[in-house]
């Protein structure tokens, strides 16, 4: 049966650590944030401001830029009353204009530019001369404005994008544990875009927008100051009607970033679960699933989209009312002589330009509130708590030896639900450890918390008798080698793969440890041996093959402590006697532990942990459990009437 929307939503909310994560994957469970209002928008825009602070230099040119830009074309605009004035007066010469002072500037500089030539058409050539020297100043620091800003922008993005995958790898397991991998990845892209619009595009025009508004009031007092007064009244219903529609903005792109985050993981799981969707005939249950969460995205994208699209219009017909009081207005006082016909035109242009600054900038608002939302986001993930720090004194462990001990162990992903109680056992190189048991017994939690992927609760874990939160994480998982169940590889060549778990290993060493793998004979196949190139995690090898590599990655490394968590579970019983042999040469002198539910495989294993709910229920070699009779043996002899 189809799940609703609000099934969905609850899913994503409440999985927790120890349930299945998602639809397709496994291990912890996750949780999805769909947080729709801003928290704190003031602090948000102080946070993105503050990644300026290295561009100072930049700032001051683009500001300097934008002030030549402005005032070249204010001062342009501003020519055109002497050449009104001019035709006005060669149209009627009776006319009588009396210019302000800032007119009889303009006309000046004109004039100096004519000389001594009296024609109107002399004036008019002079003028247009003048306009261009303006304009093609503007021209130039407009261009230069753009560059810089350009510049910045990309800066700010790679510093922030760096910061954020910086601060990923710092994260716990946890975290990815609890986040569908489309809703991180999101993150890095939607949000990451929406911010970089709105740096490249929403602060150049609000900057731009202040000056080019500082500096039309200016002009429009010194050309007339009572319709000075009249535009400017129009000014609180802007304010009003900007701060109204922006609210509601906020809110609905807030809700639409959270519900595209939400969108994105369900996309990624579905895509990378296919074939357990096509096995299960799934398929008419994805789409009718994808569509609750597409039509919730798209009705809160309807909403912030129109509140945001609905602001450049409304704000655009305010400034038109405006321009029309001013401008019928100004026809009255030119009539009554307290304005030049010159003054008029120009003042008509200063009113439009006195509201395209505003009109700019509520239009860009929905950008703003976009990127705000996305940024609220991926702040979000920055201000996650790290993983525990390492201790000031932790220890190097310059050569750590393998010797593992667990006390008292327990532990829970969740608070109040425990998952291992009082594990105890003892491991020193060269002997394996091997842990049996059903499915979610703890098998795979007792060597997440080896590596302190999670810490415990209760207890203690020492290697070499150095409690691991007192040992360097690097340190600790430099020396503690895991092959996983799910296999995963990174685009590359196979050698590169297989040196990836020790980067300074030579060529030779890479192909010894895919011999030791049983992986050399199949690469030798491959089109181009080691050198070709995986993509894809592997899509164009088998299961099996991708777990040979793996194996090969696990052997190249020195560490004295191997971790086999179903090492052999992709691969076929003939392969699997191959892997043994060299996986026995690779064990020797290391301390391993071992999760097989092949049992055929832990038979040689020096003390076998027969887990239960997550404890310890029974424990021995293969020979001491089948003569003890007990869960062991069930499982085991129970395998064996199945072969």
């Amino acid at each position: 049966m189809a799940r609703n929307l609000e099934q969905l939503q609850a899913q994503y909310n409440s999985a927790a650590p120890g349930a299945k994560r998602g639809m397709m994957g496994g291990g912890p469970g996750r949780a999805q944030s769909a947080k729709g209002k801003p928290k704190d928008t003031g602090k948000t825009i102080g946070r993105l401001l503050s990644y300026l602070k290295h561009y100072k230099g930049h700032i001051i040119v683009s500001l300097i830029c934008m002030l030549f830009s402005t005032l070249t074309s204010l001062c342009g605009s501003y020519l055109l009353a002497p050449i009104v004035n001019k035709l006005t007066l060669a149209v009627n010469p009776a006319a009588t204009i009396k210019m302000s002072a800032t007119e009889k500037v303009a006309d000046g500089i004109i004039r100096s530019v004519m000389g001594a030539r009296t024609e109107t058409m002399d004036y008019i050539v002079a003028a247009i001369t003048v306009l261009v020297c303006i304009y093609s100043v503007g021209i130039i620091t407009s261009y230069v404005q753009a560059r810089t800003m350009l510049r910045m922008t990309q800066g700010v993005m790679e510093r922030l994008r760096n910061d954020l995958f910086e601060k990923l790898q710092k994260l716990p397991l946890r975290y990815f544990d609890a986040k569908p991998t489309g809703e991180i990845m999101s993150r890095f892209t939607n949000d990451i875009d929406n911010i970089e619009s709105m740096v490249n595009n929403s602060l150049t025009s609000i900057f731009s927008g202040s000056i080019t508004l500082i500096g039309t009031l200016i002009f429009m007092v010194t050309t007339n100051w009572m319709l000075t007064l009249i535009t400017v009244a129009f000014v609180p219903i802007f304010a009003w009607g900007g701060a109204t529609i922006g609210k509601l903005s906020r809110k609905y792109y807030g809700s639409q970033q959270a519900a595209l985050g939400a969108l994105n993981g369900y996309i990624e799981e579905t895509v990378t679960g296919q074939n357990v969707i096509k096995v299960f005939n799934h398929e008419d249950e994805c789409e009718e699933e994808f569509g609750e969460l597409n039509g919730d995205m798209r009705g809160k994208q309807f909403k912030a989209t129109f509140w945001g699209g609905v602001m450049g219009p409304i704000m655009g017909n305010t400034s038109q009312i405006s321009y029309a009081v001013t401008v019928g207005i100004g026809g009255v006082f030119m009539v009554n002589g307290l304005l030049t016909p010159g003054g008029l035109s120009v003042f008509a242009q200063y009113s439009r330009q006195f509201s395209m600054p505003i009109n700019q900038i509520s239009q860009q608002m929905a950008t703003i509130f976009s990127a705000l939302a996305g940024a609220e986001r991926v702040f979000e993930v920055m201000d996650t708590e790290p993983e525990t720090p390492d201790a000031v004194d932790a220890d190097p462990m310059p050569d750590m030896k393998g010797y593992v001990v667990l006390d008292n162990v327990s532990f829970g992903y969740i608070p109040g639900k425990t998952v291992l109680k009082n594990i105890s056992l003892y491991a020193k190189p060269g002997q394996k450890i091997a842990f049996v048991g059903s499915t979610g017994a703890g098998k795979t939690t007792v060597t997440n918390l080896l590596n302190r992927f999670y810490d415990i609760d209760e207890g203690s874990i020492t290697i070499d008798g150095v409690d691991v939160k007192n040992i360097k994480r690097d340190v600790l998982r430099k020396n503690i080698a895991m092959v996983l169940q799910d296999t995963h590889l990174f685009t590359g060549t196979v050698m590169e793969n297989i040196r990836y778990g020790r980067l300074d290993a030579t060529d030779e060493e890479v192909i010894q440890a895919a011999k030791t793998a049983s992986a050399h004979s199949f690469i030798m196949r491959l089109a181009d041996g080691y050198q070709t190139v995986i993509e894809g995690d592997g899509g164009n090898l088998s299961q099996g093959q991708r777990q040979l590599l793996n194996i090969a990655r696990a052997a190249i490394t020195k560490a004295p402590i191997l971790v086999l968590d179903e090492a052999t579970s992709s691969v076929d019983t003939r392969t699997e006697r191959h892997i043994e042999i060299g996986l026995s040469k690779l064990m020797e002198d290391r301390t391993t532990f071992v999760i097989a539910h092949r049992l055929s495989t832990v038979r040689n294993s020096n003390a076998i942990m027969v887990l239960e709910h997550g404890e310890i229920i029974e424990r021995g070699d293969h020979d001491d459990l089948l003569a003890q009779k007990g869960r062991y043996y069930e499982l085991y002899t129970g395998l064996t009437e199945l072969a």
